[in-house]
């Protein structure tokens, strides 16, 4: 998605932290016409998680016929966008000519390098029919070496990410590796992205990693006798041995990595180098990125 504002530190509810927590962020939910979409990060008192610098929740939401994901092309740089649905489809073109149907529990990696441009909206056969959508959008930084590499898009299906049982706890491993699993999708620093679904009185040990962050998209739990319920990102402590309870039936994301150094963000832009995001915004007002094939006839135009 693009992101709405030029400045997208989110506007947030700290909670408290407690024993394993570091922070809890209530993210407020923004009304993009149509659907909701929940912004954790970055805030301005947790900038990113690892190599993590943008987290949205979309949805969940029913379209009527007729409505849906319109997002017109809009550039990146410097970063790499992952996209995963829990319900919906969306349809990703970008300007290397890609043209590809997301569709739940795959993952698109998209990444920008010195730049690309995407659109996401939705094919006409979904579009004309009611249909729900649901998901996460991620930003992730890049090294300073790969920042400027060349723009590049991978897609993978559902089938393709891996799953285990942990105690009668089904785990998909989508990004990194965990508990001895490690997932085919690229990356570019030590990443890790897990999903898992717990029924009520069900434990898990989190795997470890440098920094740490979870989040319930739906459901109850507990870390350590504190209470975490759906829609609040729960960073966590430096410590390695944590596991969660769950309290209701709940379906929770857990994001990580290696620390990384300071990244700057405007727009759609993220770059180590301020200057280089002041580039990319005079390229974008002059017409100077690619066009997306077969979607050249709109765009997004810098705010402000």
């Amino acid at each position: 998605m693009s992101n709405q504002q030029p400045q997208i530190d989110a506007d947030c509810e700290l909670g408290q932290s407690c024993p394993g927590i570091a922070m809890i962020i209530e993210p407020k939910a923004k009304d993009l016409g149509g659907f909701t979409v929940r912004r954790c990060l970055p805030v301005r008192q947790q900038r990113n998680v690892g190599p993590w610098i943008f987290f949205d929740e979309m949805g969940p939401a029913q379209f009527e016929a007729g409505s849906g994901v319109n997002v017109r092309p809009h550039p990146h740089i410097n970063l790499a966008t992952v996209t995963y649905l829990f319900a919906g489809e969306i349809l990703h073109r970008d300007s290397l000519g890609s043209y590809q149907a997301i569709q739940p529990g795959d993952i698109n990696l998209m990444v920008a390098g010195r730049g690309i441009v995407h659109s996401e909206r939705e094919r006409p056969e979904v579009h004309q029919q009611a249909h729900p959508l649901h998901g996460l959008q991620l930003w992730l930084a890049l090294p300073e070496a790969d920042e400027e590499c060349d723009p590049g898009f991978y897609h993978y299906p559902s089938d393709s990410i891996p799953t285990l049982e942990l105690a009668g706890v089904p785990v998909r491993v989508m990004i990194g590796e965990a508990y001895g699993v490690t997932s085919p999708v690229k990356t570019f620093f030590e990443t890790l992205y897990l999903e898992a679904r717990l029924q009520a009185g069900q434990t898990l040990k989190l795997p470890p990693a440098a920094e740490r962050a979870l989040y319930l998209t739906h459901g109850e739990l507990t870390l350590r006798g504190s209470r975490i319920q759906a829609q609040q990102l729960v960073v966590l402590s430096a410590e390695t041995e944590l596991e969660v309870c769950a309290s209701t039936d709940c379906q929770l994301a857990l994001i990580g990595g290696e620390s990384i150094g300071q990244r700057f963000i405007e727009w759609n832009f993220v770059s180590s180098s301020k200057a280089r995001i002041e580039q990319a915004k005079a390229d974008w007002q002059a017409g100077r990125f690619a066009k997306v094939p077969g979607d050249e006839e709109e765009f997004i135009p810098l705010p402000g």
